[in-house]
This record gives structure tokens, C-alpha cells and sequence, in this order.
């Protein structure tokens, strides 16, 4: 589909007014209807405000004219999975597991393939072949050609160590002790959880990225630890296979 249809489609699908759109990205109503005409196309401060306004891409805009992969995992992009920057701009580079709010989320090749392997393997793929392949495809790709240039990897790195640190001192009962944490999209985790009062809440923002993981309780059973985390707080719960009958055990303000 070409850029006229898709900004027309957009546009009406919004509800707007080519006057409204015009107003919203600071151009003309007579702009906008060249757009839509085909005989111009947005520059790419205005193909970034168009993103914002529609919340899709810049190359969605474009037709997509590249086949976008995450410059770090390696996985396919649809607009819903790119990432974002601080200031609501898509990061069209990284997928929202591996960039988030301004952070690469991962400094270490392996832990991102013991991340990626549980998603990748079944019966015609085992873990051996799904190891293999990321170990030959991940040093191809930008983020980890580019890596020991991009700035923020140490911080980042002590910042998860202290964390770590900060979530051991709980000395929870029955949970193992923490090693490692990865990125976790919140509506993945974001489990609701019954209070005393009797009403039910969920902590986390489905949009957000987090560090967490999952842990099997000392004392075995069904149950598991979960753990969510970010500068602002450290959560954790346990709750059975597929996040049921969740319980809060910690939700602790840093």
C-alpha cells in the first residue's frame, strides 16, 4: 500500500479531519490533502509526528518497504513490538524486550540465548539447533557489532547487580537465590492480586519493561517465585503454572 492510502486510512480510522491531523504534526490542511493525493510525501520530522499521532511506524508509514528485525535478538517487527524512546518516538532498531525507556536491556550474548531458547525450540527444532543458530546469528546483527561503543553497558550492568543484591537481602523464605535478571515486557507478568480489603490489583503497566525472572520454590510444589523490578520498586509473588492463583509476597519501594 502506498503512502496516500495509508495515512487516508490512518486518518480516518482515527477519526480525524484533515484539519485535526493538520494541527496535530503543525502543517497545512492543503498539506495534508497532497499527502492523500499522492503528490507529496511528509519529511521526516513530519513522519515522526505522524508516528507518534498514529502509533505505527515510520516504515509503516513508508509501506514497509524494509523487513525490520530487532538489531539485537534478531526477532521479526510488527509496529507492536518496536520499541520506543524515552520521548514516545519508535526506536525502529530494537524490538521493546531488548531496548527499553532509553536501556539496552542485554550486555551478555549467552544470557540473551538462554532468554530466546525456550521460545524457539519444539519437536522439529531442538535447543542444540536453536543454541547453534544464535550463536552464529546474533554477532551479525548491529547492537553486537557495534556493542563495546554503545554507551551505558557498565552502568546498566551494576545497576542489575545491585538490584540483585537488594532482592537477596529479603531472605525470603523458600525462594532460591537470585543470579540473574532479564527483561520482561509487563503485560507478560503483570499478574492481578486480591488485597485484604478484598479488592483486586494489578502493580505493573503492561506497556513497561521490567527486570524479573521466574524461580521453582525450595520446598517444591507447584508453585513458583516471580520476580518484577525497576528503579522505582522491587515485587514478588508466587503463583502455580501459567501465572494462577497468584499471591504478593513483597512490593517494596526502593
Amino acid at each position: 500500500m502506498e503512502t496516500k492510502n495509508i495515512i487516508y486510512e490512518l486518518r480516518n480510522k482515527a477519526g480525524l479531519s484533515q484539519d485535526e491531523l493538520a494541527e496535530k504534526v503543525y502543517v497545512t490542511r492543503q498539506a495534508v490533502s497532497r499527502w492523500e493525493n499522492g503528490e507529496t510525501t511528509p519529511n521526516t520530522e513530519t513522519l515522526k509526528l505522524l508516528s507518534k499521532v498514529f502509533d505505527v511506524s515510520i516504515n509503516t508509514l513508508l509501506g514497509s518497504p524494509r523487513k525490520l528485525i530487532c538489531q539485537c535478538c534478531g526477532m521479526p517487527l510488527e509496529d507492536s513490538d518496536i520499541s520506543k524512546e524515552t520521548d514516545g518516538n519508535f526506536n525502529e532498531e530494537y524490538c521493546k524486550w531488548c531496548y527499553a525507556d532509553g536501556e539496552y536491556m542485554y550486555h551478555d550474548m549467552d544470557s540473551l540465548i538462554e532468554v530466546c531458547i525456550p521460545h524457539m525450540t519444539n519437536k522439529e527444532f531442538s535447543t542444540e539447533q536453536a543454541r547453534a543458530y544464535m550463536k552464529d546469528m546474533l554477532p551479525k546483527l548491529n547492537y553486537w557489532k557495534q556493542y563495546k561503543n554503545l554507551a551505558g553497558a557498565t552502568k546498566f550492568d551494576e545497576f542489575k547487580k545491585q538490584l540483585i543484591g537488594e532482592i537477596n537481602a529479603l531472605h525470603i523464605e523458600g525462594m532460591p537465590k537470585l543470579e540473574t535478571l532479564n527483561a520482561l515486557v509487563g503485560g507478560y507478568i503483570n499478574l492481578e492480586y486480591r488485597l485484604p480489603n478484598g479488592k483486586s490489583v494489578k502493580f505493573l503497566n503492561d506497556e513497561a519493561t521490567y527486570l524479573g525472572n521466574q524461580l521453582e520454590c525450595e520446598f517444591g510444589g507447584s508453585r513458583c517465585f516471580g520476580i518484577a523490578a525497576n528503579m522505582d520498586f522491587i515485587l514478588v509473588s508466587t503463583y502455580e503454572e501459567n501465572g494462577e492463583n497468584p499471591e504478593l509476597v513483597v512490593y517494596k519501594k526502593r
